[in-house]
């Protein structure tokens, strides 16, 4: 990716989506994301949750991982950044796939 060429918020929060899940995918294959990129984080921010049944990491009520999208924007160009962020979201993932085998979702 050449960080020169400009991208939209869009097309980020796809990118942000599809490397997400390309990793937390590798923890379970049932797991999913859910990029939050409403109205009003429009050119600000992105939420994220992975999302295992009913349960939702983080917990439902609690607010979501957060991405700023000038830092994705720049991010995503740079190995480190981008090892970090797959890490996170994996770490998170094998955390929700341990709650959801447990059998408690606390979801709520």
């Amino acid at each position: 990716m050449n960080p020169a060429i400009s991208a939209d918020y869009r097309e980020i929060g796809r990118w942000l989506r599809n490397f997400a899940a390309s990793h937390v995918k590798r923890e379970d294959p049932r797991l999913e994301v859910e990029v939050l990129a409403d109205e009003a984080r429009e050119g600000r921010s992105y939420g994220l949750r992975l999302v295992l049944g009913t349960a939702r990491r983080p917990l439902a009520g609690e607010a979501p991982m957060e991405f700023p999208y000038p830092e994705v924007t720049e991010g995503r160009t740079r190995f480190a950044w981008c090892e970090a962020l797959a890490r996170r979201i994996r770490d998170e993932g094998r955390s929700l796939v341990a709650v959801a085998r447990s059998g408690g979702s606390r979801s709520a």
